[in-house]
């Protein structure tokens, strides 16, 4: 049996510790993680057993369920204080964790391919298997991907043999964009809003991955010295993409993941991007985690300063966020990344976050940590590669 967080230092703390709780919108938060609950009612966790604390979290949504829609803010405050016990959460050695954030873009596109719009967004291949993981479930950010060649499965194709048209008859195009530096960013954002010319919007969201490793591109132009990393940001990657198109492409091309996408049609024009629970995302309440280590609907206190304010000043970012989504980039006990809804203004704010800050993990009070086991995961096979599934994940140096 292994404990509840391995790997990770968590201590037992309290609501009145937590700077800026009294004042933070605990309505909207419960609005997000009343949305989980719907989720984890209808299903059971990832894993089989249920890990522990997705167990405890049933009965809280349950009473969440028979509280009022528009509950006030000091209800919604009184029932995460009454639900839940705050306890601060790190990795080992280390007295912070890291936060980065997302969106989802929008871009001009179509249906059919034209001297304009050449750059494809691929639906799921027909041949592409993604593995489920050890003891059954969905797969996770780490399942690996795989086609059939001669009746043996081999690793799928990675970004650069796609961009070539290794897909051949599994290619199947969901939509035609301009720039292919939009097509890279959708990839690592896991979902992108397409305008077609007669106006229409086309919700794509992410329907699965090729199972390569992800390179943070952000992390090779310091590297090799083309950015500072003072300056690293989503806005100075793509500046370096424009200015060098053909270093640009070759650049984009290290990055050997690859998503797939489908066309979301349950959203609604205010919903945002869907995440990795299934649930349309509330822009600065959600979050993506290592669902691995953590359960969806799990809240999160998050206290950084981060750079939202105008012209990237720094603000303190003190709020109840609720996880559901995950990412490629999203490794670790005390790792997050923050949805900060749709369009250029949310991409740049995204784009800059890349910041320590603490984390506070509410855990059901029904739960003990230093008593709660989970069963050990069994071993992986040594020939299966190490995948990523990036629902949504951003570009982390």
């Amino acid at each position: 049996m292994a404990p509840l967080f391995p790997q990770a230092v968590i201590e037992p703390t309290g609501f009145a510790d937590l700077p800026g709780w009294a004042q933070d919108d605990h309505a909207k938060a419960f609005a997000a993680f009343r949305r989980s609950c719907g989720s984890i009612a209808r299903k059971g966790d990832l894993v089989t057993p249920s890990r522990p604390v997705f167990a405890a979290l049933r009965p809280i949504c349950a009473r969440a369920a028979r509280l009022p829609k528009n509950i006030s803010d000091q209800k919604a405050q009184a029932f995460f204080e009454k639900e839940f016990r705050p306890y601060t959460i790190a990795a080992l050695e280390q007295a912070n964790g890291f936060l980065t954030g997302y969106y989802e873009s929008e871009v001009e596109g179509s249906r059919i391919r034209s001297g304009e719009f050449a750059t494809p967004l691929y639906a799921r291949p027909g041949d592409l298997v993604i593995e489920s993981p050890p003891g059954g479930g969905p797969p996770t950010n780490k399942s690996g991907a795989f086609r059939k060649v001669e009746g043996k499965l081999v690793p799928y194709h990675d970004r650069a043999a796609i961009e070539d048209g290794a897909l051949g008859d599994q290619g199947r195009v969901v939509a035609w964009i301009r720039d292919p530096a939009d097509a890279f960013f959708a990839h690592i954002q896991g979902s992108v809003r397409v305008r077609l010319p007669d106006g229409e919007v086309l919700r794509l969201n992410y329907d699965g991955h090729n199972g390569q490793p992800y390179t943070p591109i952000g992390r090779l132009l310091i590297e090799r010295g083309l950015v500072p990393r003072e300056k690293m940001s989503m806005d100075a990657i793509r500046a370096y993409i424009a200015a060098h198109p053909p270093e640009g492409r070759e650049l984009m091309r290290q990055n050997r993941s690859y998503i797939f996408f489908r066309i979301a049609h349950e959203l609604k024009p205010d919903d945002g991007a869907v995440g990795a629970q299934g649930l349309p995302l509330m822009a600065g309440r959600s979050i993506a985690v290592d669902k691995a280590i953590h359960v969806y609907g799990t809240p999160f206190y998050l206290d950084a300063a981060l750079p939202t304010g105008l012209e990237g000043a720094s603000e303190p970012f003190e709020r109840l966020m609720i996880a559901q989504d995950t990412g490629s980039a999203i490794i670790g006990p005390a790792r997050a990344d923050i949805f900060f809804g749709a369009g250029t203004q949310a991409g740049t704010v995204a784009g800059r976050i890349q910041h320590p800050g603490r984390f506070t993990l509410l855990l059901p009070r029904a739960l003990d940590p230093a008593r709660a086991r989970v069963p050990l995961p069994k071993p992986r096979p040594a020939q299966a590669p190490r995948a990523l599934l990036p629902a949504a994940v951003s570009e982390t140096p």
